[in-house]
């Protein structure tokens, strides 16, 4: 575990170089480039090819980084279970499934005229369509 997270560090400190290597080159639209004098420590021809050189070196490390962290990630995640203690699947169905429903709503109805025990409620049909007032 340590050495994963030791490369997720090398990881972080190679992207952001590369963020900074790719905002100091001289762009074709002179974005945020830094020009430079001939004069200097480095041509300005040198610190481009120099510049181009690191970006290169750079991204080539972060992309084998990001395969070999890939890699690591899932061997080690490889051997766990999948915890199924809060598993809420639906029981399965009985047998005769007839057997076990009630009968249909319409059937329990009362007739028409015919009157209903004191304190029961009239059964509906769920389905039907509300009745207007």
């Amino acid at each position: 575990m340590s050495l994963f997270i030791f490369l997720t560090v090398v990881q972080a400190l190679v992207a952001a170089s590369l963020v900074g290597v790719i905002l100091i080159q001289k762009s074709e639209g002179g974005g945020l480039g830094v020009g430079g004098s001939p004069s200097g420590f480095m041509s300005a021809r040198g610190a481009a090819d120099f510049i181009t050189r690191l970006t290169s070196i750079l991204a080539t490390l972060f992309v084998v980084l990001s395969i070999v962290l890939a890699a690591l990630a899932v061997s080690q995640s490889g051997g766990r279970k999948i915890d199924t203690s809060l598993d809420r699947t639906v029981p399965a169905a009985p047998a005769d499934p007839l057997a076990a429903s009630p009968a249909p709503a319409q059937s329990q109805a009362p007739a028409a005229g015919a009157s209903q025990a004191p304190g029961q409620a009239p059964v509906t049909d769920p389905l039907a369509p509300a009745a207007k007032p």
